[in-house]
């Protein structure tokens, strides 16, 4: 979960982590007046976060430095990707080669899995339980987001001191969580009360002589 720059409250996910894991990654670091806080930071992090991704069963021991630092370039070079179409630009010709580049680190093929409810579609992968796996799943993940219907919808949090990013479904969402939303019209609120209090003073009669 990450945490509100500078203030130190914990987040939740923000809408479209459920659906990319490429979005979830990026917003594994935020950065602010406080600072930056990674959750990704070690072999230990990473290994259950990728756990919990459903990317394979990883564990610490199998999380090199290596490993760390090409989950620190691909999330980095995501957000690049990201960026480019929230800003409607074109993205850094290093990113977009970084992660085609992890795209291929691990051959494999899609596979059905249809069991009770709807068929889904998994990964079938010659090293399924390696961290060279999950980066191979990230890259392919973001680059079919900006490729598919959710590219168009992917958006900055407005709210002052976040960085996050999310998918913006209902076009009038402008915060990538309510926590964000309420901390904006809370400072909005205190503006309009101090701009207010000089009118009032302006206001009142002059003393008599």
């Amino acid at each position: 979960m990450s945490r509100l720059a500078g203030t130190g409250a914990a987040l939740p996910p923000a809408p479209g982590e459920d659906v990319s894991v490429a979005l979830a990654l990026v917003n594994s670091l935020t950065a602010g007046p406080a600072g930056e806080s990674d959750q990704l930071a070690n072999p230990v992090e990473i290994a259950r976060w990728i756990r919990s991704c459903g990317l394979g069963s990883v564990t610490a021991a199998h999380v090199s430095d290596e490993d760390v630092a090409a989950l620190a370039e691909l999330r980095t070079a995501i957000r690049e990707l990201f960026t480019a179409a929230a800003d409607e630009r074109e993205p850094d010709l290093t990113a977009v080669s970084l992660i085609n580049a992890d795209a291929r680190l691990v051959l494999g093929a899609p596979a059905l899995r249809w069991l009770a409810g709807p068929p889904q579609q998994r990964w079938q992968a010659e090293r399924p339980d390696t961290a060279a796996n999950a980066l191979a799943l990230i890259a392919r993940d973001a680059i079919e987001i900006v490729c598919g219907p959710l590219g168009p919808v992917i958006h900055h949090c407005e709210a002052h001191g976040c960085d996050r990013m999310f998918f913006r479904t209902h076009g009038r969402r402008r915060w990538c969580s309510n926590t964000c939303g309420d901390r904006v019209r809370v400072a909005r609120h205190y503006l309009a009360r101090k701009a207010r209090r000089p009118a009032k003073a302006s206001q009142q009669p002059a003393p008599g002589p």
